[in-house]
């Protein structure tokens, strides 16, 4: 954190944005989203909370996260004469990782390649490097198309979730890196959100967000929007004067009891702070947890060069048809 008094730098590298939006910050007294604030405690009544005496952290949390690149716009022809219709060439891929008692190491990794297109005539891409599957995308805007590229990542970590968790005990707890819409289904599972696009809490409950110490939570409340879910802030660590600085919201199923919920917010709120990332490795920390900066790191080397697939997708399109 740098400050001379009149302002703040924000501690993330500025090639990233921000870990709470400007925008979000001017509008934190109004928001869309339907909110129920008394889930754990009465709304007038909200406070920092510090997880219950006899809670304890996960004895092993699978950690999932994805990455994606666009290698190359593409354009689909149509072999009988229409104008092309325009698409993406993507590499994407999904890993685990598993935080026990042992510590961290890798569970699952997948890597994946899709050329996205609205064309209804479109094929697989086949290059000297790679294969890319052809997969539908609702319309040619570059919007749904990236959409139709997250999609695919999303249902690569719920594969490889549900893979892996069926090898695995009934009481290890799944965070995935980013909402959870989509995953909800997933049992003892938790969203884990470490940009603040949108403040949602009206100026009271928000105000309790600021005074969270390291290793504390707001309490639960209950969050719709286009979807329903559970939802909390904790504190990862102190030592910046930036607001929300060290904060990371938590999603979980709106179908959840209040006590699951909250038993669920305690285990997770104990062992977040010692999974925090450090600024020194990591230009998003404390909120950018260091298995995911380290799963992140590995899944877009195994991407493989984009320079490389690039002109392979290039001499595969001069080929005559």
């Amino acid at each position: 954190m740098t400050s001379g008094g009149a302002f703040t730098v924000d501690p993330w590298d500025p090639g990233y944005a921000q870990a709470l939006a400007a925008e979000a910050m001017s509008e934190l007294g109004s928001t869309s989203a339907e909110l129920e604030l008394d889930v754990e405690l009465p709304a007038a009544d909200w406070r920092p909370v510090t997880p219950a005496r006899g809670s304890a952290p996960p004895k092993v949390m699978l950690i999932a996260d994805g990455v994606r690149r666009i290698d190359a716009r593409v354009w689909m022809h149509d072999p009988a004469g229409a104008m092309p219709s325009p698409g993406i060439a993507a590499s994407y891929a999904a890993g685990i990782v598993r935080c026990g008692p042992e510590g961290a190491s890798l569970a699952a990794i997948d890597v994946s390649r899709s050329v996205f297109s609205a064309a209804p005539h479109a094929t697989d891409v086949k290059t000297s490097a790679a294969v890319y599957r052809a997969l539908p995308a609702a319309d040619a805007s570059m919007d749904e198309l990236s959409l139709a590229l997250q999609r695919r990542v999303t249902q690569l970590e719920i594969d490889l979730a549900v893979s892996h968790r069926s090898q695995a005990g009934d009481d290890d707890l799944l965070l995935v890196d980013g909402p959870l819409r989509g995953r909800t289904h997933l049992p003892r599972t938790v969203g884990y959100i470490k940009t603040h696009h949108t403040a949602y809490l009206p100026a009271p409950q928000a105000g309790v967000v600021s005074e969270l110490a390291a290793g504390q939570r707001t309490p639960v409340f209950l969050m719709g929007t286009s979807w329903r879910r559970h939802a909390w802030y904790v504190r990862l660590s102190e030592g910046s004067a930036t607001p929300w600085a060290g904060v990371a919201r938590c999603e979980a199923g709106a179908d959840l009891l209040p006590e699951e919920v909250v038993a669920l917010a305690d285990s997770i709120t104990l062992a977040l702070p010692g999974l925090a990332g450090v600024s020194y490795k990591d230009p998003r920390a404390p909120q950018n947890l260091t298995p995911i900066g380290g799963l992140e790191k590995l899944l877009r080397h195994r991407l493989g060069d984009p320079r490389f697939l690039y002109r392979a997708l290039r001499a595969a399109a001069a080929q005559p048809a």
